[in-house]
């Protein structure tokens, strides 16, 4: 199933010819940071496989060589180039016109995202400072857990180095959104590529809120079952967990939110219209700082964000719970920032 979704999703890319042009103008430099990771290895494989993407770069601290010899033998146009450890992390931003940051260690069982804080928020921190250093105007996708956190440590970092600007700055929280559109289209016989239900809030547990009510094509459940799907997409991270027994967290999935999210940025960025995805970004659309929403994309990044929608009574009861945990999970990390 997983591979055929992914060639479905490079097919549809496909369709549209201008995604062959040769012009440098229509294509992007993407790099990946963390590129040899669970992560990072199928969603540089996704990338080199695309059209839309002319020059991929990839860093990580280990085995970056190895992964970009092996990509680099597969017959589509895209350059590929490995970075190796601290001194060839700014060499490997030069020129990105978007970052997607996946580095960071897996979760295990027992795990939450929250438990990774420490590890991972020290990685982006780092990352995000030579970014705002080589590349500030570039897109920044953000998948490295918790997302919650992460993404306010990248904008706080951005915002010392005087180059933060909200609307390019980006958590990919993508892959609830995949979810979200394969368990509702397994409920309901339907074809999962096309059903598109928005998932807004954050990335961790009940901050994850699925717009059921929102889904195209429009479907309906009883409360139970309703209850029931939301919950299931809230904790179906842990469910992959468990399900690996110690092997890692969802790396493939994820992987290919991550390319869904990094290709609608690209289309975004060449001035295709009409582009929208969820994501959690810089927000007032609540009493949270950052929330994820459906946005229009544009050249320049966030172009509108369209808020909300109308929420029926079971959705809007989630949102005051999913907004008081967030701000702790804001807060921190701001205040790892401030304190390292």
């Amino acid at each position: 199933m997983a591979s055929r979704r992914t060639l479905s999703l490079l097919n549809n890319l496909k369709k549209d010819a201008k995604f062959f042009s040769t012009s440098s103008k229509d294509l992007a430099k993407v790099a990946v940071m963390g590129a040899s990771g669970g992560i990072g290895q199928p969603l540089s494989l996704l990338l080199k496989q695309s059209p839309l993407v002319t020059d991929l770069s990839l860093y990580d601290i280990v085995h970056t060589v190895g992964v970009a010899a092996d990509l680099s033998h597969m017959d589509t146009q895209s350059k590929v180039r490995g970075f190796v450890g601290p001194d060839q992390l700014k060499s490997s931003l030069e020129g990105a016109e978007i970052v997607v940051i996946p580095a960071g260690v897996p979760r295990k069982p027992g795990m939450t995202r929250d438990d990774l804080f420490n590890t991972n928020a020290s990685i982006v921190r780092d990352l995000a400072r030579a970014c705002a250093e080589v590349c500030p105007k570039a897109l920044i996708g953000i998948i490295s857990n918790p997302v919650n956190s992460t993404v306010p440590i990248a904008s706080e970092v951005f915002a010392e180095a005087g180059a933060y600007d909200p609307n390019r700055i980006f958590g990919v929280t993508s892959l609830d959104v995949v979810r979200s559109n394969a368990f509702i289209a397994e409920l309901k016989g339907l074809d999962p590529q096309k059903v598109n239900c928005p998932v807004i809030g954050g990335h961790a547990g009940i901050t994850i809120l699925p717009v059921i009510s929102q889904c195209t094509p429009s479907v309906s459940f009883e409360p139970d079952q309703l209850k029931a799907l939301t919950e299931r997409i809230q904790d179906a991270g842990t469910e992959v967990v468990k399900a690996k027994a110690g092997a890692g967290s969802a790396t493939l999935s994820m992987a290919y939110a991550g390319a869904r999210f990094t290709f609608s940025l690209i289309r975004a960025l060449n001035g295709e219209q009409g582009i929208i995805e969820c994501a959690y970004v810089r927000s007032d659309v609540t009493e949270a700082k950052y929330f994820s929403t459906p946005l229009l994309l544009g050249p320049n990044g966030i172009e509108k964000n369209l808020g909300l929608g109308k929420l029926t009574d079971f959705e809007q009861s989630l949102v005051a719970p999913a907004v008081e945990e967030l701000k702790k999970n804001i807060k921190k990390g701001e205040e790892f920032v401030k304190k390292h």
